[in-house]
């Protein structure tokens, strides 16, 4: 579709795609390296560069109507733009830059000062954008692109801003297509390939060219860390816990503040699990039909576990307390009937049988649960099948023989499997993953709400390793009937102790005690157990420094402490069930995706190039392509450029060399020197893609940078 077609969604109602940003020559340096100087304003007796850098000419559109601009604030690194048009203020609030540095709710959203400059809508779009305002920014977007239907002033900048705007309001489809028209105008745009992976994964079956795209944005511009955190997010999504972890460093190597980052390297410490844990993000099928066999299975084994368990209980009254055992019996034989049908209505659901395997491998706790049917089916009939006639004393009473002891088992495994799989489930997510360096991470974040949330789940489960550890101890002394191995609960304040040392400065520390302060239940479930293992420590070391009764008492007294978390971990979990909010667990920790006042990457201005750039790329006969190749750098001299597209994009007819060479390494750099006047000199850093159709290099610039040779009055000087 051509943009400015009928189906146009600029033009209301389409198919959701977007035309491309307009690019403003103003900011032809935007993509400069901060640490590198400005480009000199040029000798004022050039007609072509007469003007100052930051200052509009006499006849532009700008000052006819507006009166000259203000002198521009020379603090600005921006103030080496070369610009035909007037340059954006240095504290402009609709510069998306601007939101980094405020409170995006604080400052309003102004109108562009000039209304019919497209670039000028595209920041107010990013502002809006800032805001958490989609539908605002989605307004704009359409107004840059209606303003710019051919894209020559942005080629994808607006393209990009739509996209993002349609993916914040859940229209994912569209915000695809946005995405697609921005790499079709900009193929070697980093943004706009970085776009076009986060909006192809949310779309099913379409997370291998997600990966893709993110893993072109790394190989364009690896030096940015927004690539690397979508590459990480997309690990992540799939347990691929070592690399996602390999590139969240990599993006805190380039930005150590960036809160995604921080946020989802704390994730990968902690092994997290997105809540479709069953679904394989690669797998060509949508998660909703992989869900709908998950709920199936789950229903299935939790109704049989109920059943048999009632079946048994009515089984044992009917026998033991009536005498009835041919009842019994037949009566528990006739339950398997039940459950059949329990399993054939469950199985007809489950349409993906070719999937289940997967599903199973991938969650732990959906295989456990089928698991344990099978095996509490299995126990069930061996129960009913070796019935005793009197109820075997358990608890109380002779040990019975070893007939007894069995039977014993299986009921135990068809009545209390569902209470083993919970606290099971409880312990082994307390003790999964490092939740001490996850904990660090989150604190490194800030005060992010993500990070807060992420930092209270992360304390439940450290207090259940707290509790853990005297309770097992309780445990080991109650079997081996030693109170001395009671000493051992010491450990737990010692390794506290450890803990704190390791969350990191400071801040984070701060950070902490403020999520303690804030939730009493949570500072109790840490503080109980910890100060239970100090009295099972005392109990322990009591009797062997005579104090007997002191022992005893320590010894009572902890038992009963490490009750308490207990209640308070179940009236939480309650509590937050019934109002449908976070709970205590590990399915709370949430990822960061889009969190924070900052924008990501893929919002930012493209970079174009200045009016004296590209005369100098137009009528130079003498361009030079440097590129990189396995025998190290080199460079091709280029007869001239083919052609400069609108959006500033590079077009070289190149030697096949160049070719292989942008295939291995796209970065590659364009040198040339104005013929007209001598001492200006331009290079142009950018991804070079191959264009097999026009056989030509399409180079979209990153970095411009422009000087001047020195004149004779700079030369060196000679003696004599």
């Amino acid at each position: 579709m051509r943009p400015g077609g009928p189906a146009d969604p600029r033009h209301g109602k389409g198919s959701g795609q977007i035309p491309p940003p307009p690019r403003d020559p103003a900011d032809s340096q935007r993509g400069k390296d901060p640490g590198q100087a400005p480009a000199p304003p040029g000798d004022p007796a050039d007609p072509r560069r007469g003007k100052d850098p930051g200052q509009a000419p006499a006849d532009s559109r700008y000052e006819r109507e507006h009166g000259p601009p203000p002198p521009r604030d020379l603090t600005d690194p921006r103030h080496g733009y070369d610009s035909g048009q007037a340059p954006v203020p240095a504290r402009d609030p609709a510069d998306p830059r601007y939101e980094s540095e405020h409170d995006p709710a604080s400052v309003p959203v102004p109108q562009p000062r000039d209304p019919a400059d497209p670039r000028q809508w595209c920041a107010v779009a990013a502002a809006w954008l800032g805001r958490d305002r989609p539908e605002a920014a989605l307004e704009a977007a359409r107004r840059a692109l209606d303003l710019d239907p051919r894209a020559e002033s942005g080629a994808d900048w607006g393209y990009r801003l739509a996209s993002l705007a349609f993916e914040r309001l859940g229209r994912d489809a569209e915000a695809v297509a946005a995405a697609e028209e921005a790499v079709r105008l900009a193929p070697g745009s980093w943004a706009a390939r970085m776009r076009l992976g986060a909006a192809l994964r949310r779309v099913p079956g379409r997370w291998r060219e997600s990966r893709a795209q993110a893993a072109r944005a790394v190989r364009y511009a690896p030096e940015e860390p927004d690539p690397h955190v979508l590459a990480g997010d997309l690990a992540l999504l799939r347990g691929e816990y070592g690399l996602a972890e390999t590139a969240y460093r990599e993006a805190l190597r380039r930005l150590p503040d960036h809160p995604g980052a921080r946020i989802n390297l704390g994730l990968t410490r902690l092994r997290w699990e997105r809540p479709r844990a069953h679904h394989d993000p690669a797998w060509p099928v949508d998660p909703r039909e992989t869900g709908r066999a998950r709920r199936a299975l789950e229903r299935w084994s939790r109704r049989t576990r109920v059943l048999l368990a009632v079946a048994l209980v009515a089984v044992c009254v009917a026998e033991f307390g009536f005498g009835l055992a041919s009842v019994a019996r037949i009566g528990g034989g006739l339950v398997l009937l039940a459950v059949l049908a329990i399993t054939l209505r469950q199985a007809h659901r489950v349409r993906l049988w070719s999937y289940v395997p997967g599903m199973l491998a991938r969650d732990l706790w959906l295989g456990m649960s089928v698991s344990i049917t099978l095996v509490a089916v299995a126990a069930y009939v061996a129960a009913v099948a070796t019935l005793p006639a009197e109820a075997p004393p358990v608890l109380s009473g002779p040990v019975p023989g070893v007939p007894g002891l069995v039977w014993a088992g299986l009921a135990g495994l068809v009545l209390l499997n569902g209470t083993v799989l919970l606290v099971l489930r409880v312990l082994v997510e307390a003790w999964r993953g490092r939740p001490v360096r996850a904990l660090a991470e989150f604190a490194a974040a800030g005060d992010d709400r993500t990070a807060r949330r992420d930092v209270n789940v992360t304390l439940w489960l450290v207090a259940g390793r707290v509790w853990s550890v005297p309770v097992a101890v309780v445990a080991a002394v109650v079997v081996l009937d030693e109170r001395s191995w009671a000493a051992v609960a010491l450990v737990v304040p010692l390794a506290l102790g450890w803990a704190r040392g390791r969350v990191g400065p400071a801040p984070g520390l701060t950070r902490l005690t403020r999520a303690l302060a804030s939730d009493r239940g949570l500072a109790a479930a840490l503080a109980l157990p910890a100060s239970a293992s100090v009295l099972l420590g005392v109990a322990g070391a009591a009797p062997v420094l005579g104090l007997v009764t002191v022992g005893e008492w320590t010894w009572r007294a902890g038992v009963a402490l490490l009750a308490v978390p207990v209640a308070i971990f179940a009236a939480r979990s309650v509590r937050a069930w019934w109002r449908g909010a976070p709970g205590p667990w590990r399915a709370s920790l949430v990822m960061c995706d889009g969190c924070g006042s900052r924008l990501p990457g893929d919002v930012g201005p493209p970079v174009g190039l200045s009016g004296e750039v590209r005369a100098a790329f137009t009528y130079a006969r003498g361009v030079v392509l440097a590129y990189a190749d396995p025998s190290g750098p080199r460079a091709l001299a280029v007869g001239a450029v083919s052609s400069v597209g609108p959006s500033g994009e590079l077009r070289l007819i190149a030697a096949s060399d160049a070719w292989e060479a942008a295939e291995r390494d796209p970065r590659v750099a364009v040198f040339v020197a104005d013929p007209l006047d001598r001492r200006f000199w331009a290079e142009v850093r950018g991804i070079a893609i191959g264009d097999t159709e026009a056989d030509l290099l399409r180079i979209t610039p990153k970095e411009v940078v422009v000087g001047e040779y020195p004149g004779r009055h700079q030369g060196r000087a000679h003696r004599g």
